[in-house]
């Protein structure tokens, strides 16, 4: 993939992201599905790995499809994704969210 189109790709995805409400979460195949880059879920994860570090995106907000946080539990990076979801009243159960709950598209009725 060229670098500029990378990015272009990376900007629609950033765009996606921004609109996930405070409360709610998305996972990376939604992101990626509402970005028009159905299966590249994988490049959705490296679009928010590759985040500008003066971000106000809410990244925070795009979990796995398994309703965790993908980062290795005990790691920074997990412990302030969850306090950032926490913040936002979202609750976990056995470390998982409930997308019933707090997804914000309905898993039932996919795209």
């Amino acid at each position: 993939m060229q670098p500029e189109s990378k990015n272009n790709k990376y900007k629609i995805i950033w765009q996606t992201v921004k609109q996930i409400p405070r409360g709610k979460v998305a996972t990376y195949e939604q992101v990626a599905e509402l970005s028009g880059l159905t299966g590249q879920q994988r490049l959705v994860g490296y679009a928010m790995h590759n985040l500008p570090e003066d971000t106000n995106l809410p990244w925070h907000r795009v979990i796995n499809a398994k309703g965790k946080i993908s980062f290795p539990k005990n790691s920074k990076a997990h412990k302030l994704q969850r306090l950032f979801l926490e913040k936002e009243s979202i609750i976990f159960t056995n470390e998982k969210i409930d997308f019933e709950k707090y997804g914000w598209i309905d898993q039932k009725n996919r795209l």
